[in-house]
């Protein structure tokens, strides 16, 4: 039977013949205890255990929830459709309950949950309208950021208006929190300005993703560095060999076609240093840059629609222990952290599973700066599982970087 025929990046630095395949990054993600990390997610979901204590930190600061936007009073001298309330609702969830954020037919979204919920404090208005339709009685709530099916969120931001003057905080919270307990909970309720927009008013978005470490690495760890060096170098010569420079001419110089050998696979690195997905990250911070190669399921050149540049405020990786009844001193993990204005899609994912690729590789402090200027997404590594992600908080006024995990030293 004839190896199947993949298409890779022509990476042309030293580490390229050291680098992972689409294939070997999605088996290297894949092979990991996430169920850990998603029942961790389930206990900080259900309030039992505080996100910050995997890092050591005794609590987030959270002066963005009752910033100068939001506590603007309801405007007093209009009246009519300009008297309605708004509000600003903080959800915490499950990621692996739920078949992500949006609405989508036949799926069990956080969104179809949460405007059912809402239906009772529909104004009589919008509840005719509905029904003349032949629609559900649902609410509609807008949300700073949606998340894929998998990914948790901690306080995920999103709000509701309504022209019922008799609608109050605690009756939404109770009817949120009855709806999917243990796997939806509300955080917090407060009645805010009409101005608030949970996405075009927020400043910036808090991820972190948790990666769990095998532990059989734990112990390969340490008497790897050695033996990947002499296999760099037996890779490299076999492919000089193989290939040839007559393959890489003008018609496939963006791309290379490499055979799926699982020989070949062997003589890769499987190790990387936590420290140095951290120096490959920080050379991100401060710079607003186009993350198009870093993004999935958008154009990476469009003349309409929102633009790719973002500017990433803090990125930092470090070692934690992960609570876990398997290991009695805690899971081995790294955290990544990761604040910025605003992130495309899968964007998180991206960098995580690319940082880890170019760390394994041995690449360059700035791999991940020059991985912009790629002619294809190809160049970077396939999504890391959604499972390890979670949006730890909206911002709506400027970033603070003690509202940070990981402390910049």
């Amino acid at each position: 039977m004839e190896n199947k025929v993949l298409i890779q990046y022509n990476h042309t630095d030293p580490c390229s013949f050291a680098r992972w395949t689409t294939k070997e990054c999605f088996q290297f993600m894949s092979a990991r205890p996430w169920q850990q990390v998603m029942d961790f997610y389930s206990d900080v979901v259900k309030d039992r255990k505080p996100l910050s204590a995997l890092l050591g930190k005794a609590c987030l600061s959270k002066s963005n929830i009752n910033n100068r936007l939001e506590s603007l009073p309801p405007s007093q001298d209009k009246g009519g459709r300009w008297a309605r309330l708004t509000f600003k609702i903080v959800v915490s969830y499950h990621g692996g309950s739920f078949d992500g954020w949006q609405r989508q037919p036949g799926l069990n979204t956080v969104q179809s949950v949460v405007e059912k919920s809402l239906g009772k404090f529909v104004d009589e208005r919008k509840a005719q309208m509905l029904k003349d339709k032949g629609l559900p009685l649902e609410g509609a709530a807008l949300v700073a950021g949606r998340t894929d099916k998998g990914v948790t969120a901690v306080h995920q931001v999103c709000s509701f208006y309504t022209w019922r003057k008799d609608v109050k905080s605690q009756d939404i919270t109770d009817a949120i929190n009855s709806a999917a307990p243990g796997k939806l909970r509300v955080v917090s309720v407060t009645e805010v300005s009409r101005a608030f927009h949970p996405n075009f008013t927020a400043k910036w978005r808090h991820y972190l993703y948790i990666f769990p470490f095998n532990d059989e690495e734990d112990m390969e760890q340490s008497n790897q560095s050695g033996e990947n060096a002499q296999n760099f170098k037996s890779l490299e010569n076999y492919h000089e060999h193989k290939n040839g420079c007559d393959q890489c001419n003008e018609a496939n110089v963006g791309n290379l076609v490499i055979n799926d050998n699982e020989d070949l696979e062997t003589l890769k690195p499987r190790e990387f240093t936590v420290s140095r997905v951290n120096q490959l990250l920080q050379k991100l911070e401060g710079k607003l840059l186009s993350y198009k190669m870093f993004a999935r399921d958008t154009k990476p050149s469009r003349n309409e629609g929102p633009p790719t540049e973002c500017f990433l405020y803090h990125a930092r990786a470090k070692e934690s222990k992960l609570p876990c009844s398997e290991h009695e001193k805690g899971r081995r993990v790294m955290c990544i952290e990761l604040v910025a204005n605003r992130f495309l899609r899968r964007m998180v994912r991206v960098l995580v599973a690319t940082s880890i690729r170019e760390a394994a590789a041995g690449a360059d402090e700035d791999a991940l700066l020059k991985l912009m200027d790629a002619t294809c997404r190809r160049a970077t590594a396939p999504p890391a599982p959604p499972d390890g992600l979670c949006l730890v908080d909206v911002g709506y006024e400027e970033f603070d970087p003690q509202d940070c995990l990981i402390l910049k030293e």
